[in-house]
């Protein structure tokens, strides 16, 4: 028989549909699928924004991996702070988050106490942070001075400027604890009240049952986390420049510095497809390995 054609009432819905979807497809458009193309086509001329790109072949990309070593510098400071901002936050977000699911009824009070600091605004949050690590008056140097450590130059100092963004970004630990929390909310306590009949104790509990339950929970924490890293920017711009010795210069300041600072657009569109290379198909194994941690 043949397919009866549809009603006016499905065209209807259906038209309603791609009209309520037409702003996000514009966008995607416009944002985020245009900007690639022409990044991608940008990655091979030399162009300063104003006069027309001129074609120059592969020679950005043979620059960058020849004769550019700031490229690689950046590079490894981004991978060096996704991996020591990510593994600080789980770690004691999952910490912190044991904890508070100990703290009876006044876990609401608080989760909204950790969670505070992650919707105040940037730029005041890294002023004060600037403030804190000060050399001479800020007052971890202080604090660290009353037991007679010399405090470091903090974000002064080409070996501690990484570790001290990666601290200050633990400001931002309060979502991850909810989501922790969350997960914990939902482990059975007949599974902590059967290991406990059994003689386990308070660790056994923790690595035995917490860790294995919470595992696609933490899964998802260190996937996003790696995502949100990879793209540092305004941490470094508002608080070193990049620097001392572009010790903070991350790729995301770099390219924004080539583009707008040096006006060196078809370079830093070839970074820029470099770094969509290298970042698609981790978060593409990413969520591989985390949707099989869920199935788990």
């Amino acid at each position: 028989m043949p397919e009866k054609p549809k009603s006016s009432f499905w065209k209807r819905k259906s038209l309603t549909g791609y009209l309520f979807a037409t702003p996000w497809i514009i966008g995607l458009v416009c944002f985020i699928i245009g900007p690639i193309f022409a990044s991608f086509f940008l990655s091979f001329t030399t162009y300063d924004g104003i006069n027309p790109p001129k074609l120059i072949g592969f020679m950005n990309y043979k620059i960058l991996f020849t004769l550019d070593p700031s490229f690689l510098k950046a590079l490894g400071n981004t991978f060096y702070y996704m991996v020591g901002s990510v593994f600080l936050k789980v770690l004691l977000g999952l910490i912190f988050a044991v904890l508070l699911n100990n703290a009876g009824k006044f876990m609401g009070v608080f989760r909204t106490i950790f969670f505070l600091p992650v919707v105040l605004p940037a730029i005041p949050v890294m002023f004060l942070w600037m403030m804190l690590f000060n050399p001479s008056s800020g007052l971890i140097n202080q604090f660290l001075g009353v037991f007679g450590i010399n405090g470091p130059l903090w974000l002064n100092s080409p070996i501690w400027s990484k570790p001290a963004l990666i601290l200050m970004s633990l400001w931002g630990i309060g979502g991850i604890i909810v989501i922790f929390l969350a997960g914990l909310q939902g482990i059975p306590t007949e599974l902590y009240e059967a290991a406990e009949l059994d003689g386990a104790n308070k660790i056994q509990l923790f690595w035995k049952i917490t860790v294995p339950m919470l595992r696609p929970v933490i899964f998802f924490n260190v996937v996003t986390g790696l995502i949100g890293a990879s793209q540092v920017f305004a941490e470094a711009y508002v608080m070193t420049g990049g620097g001392p010795l572009e010790s903070t210069t991350f790729v995301n300041l770099m390219i924004y510095k080539l583009a707008f600072k040096d006006v060196q657009m078809g370079y830093a569109s070839a970074i820029s497809v470099v770094m969509f290379m290298i970042l698609v198909p981790l978060t593409i194994l990413l969520f591989r390995i985390y949707r099989k941690q869920a199935e788990f």
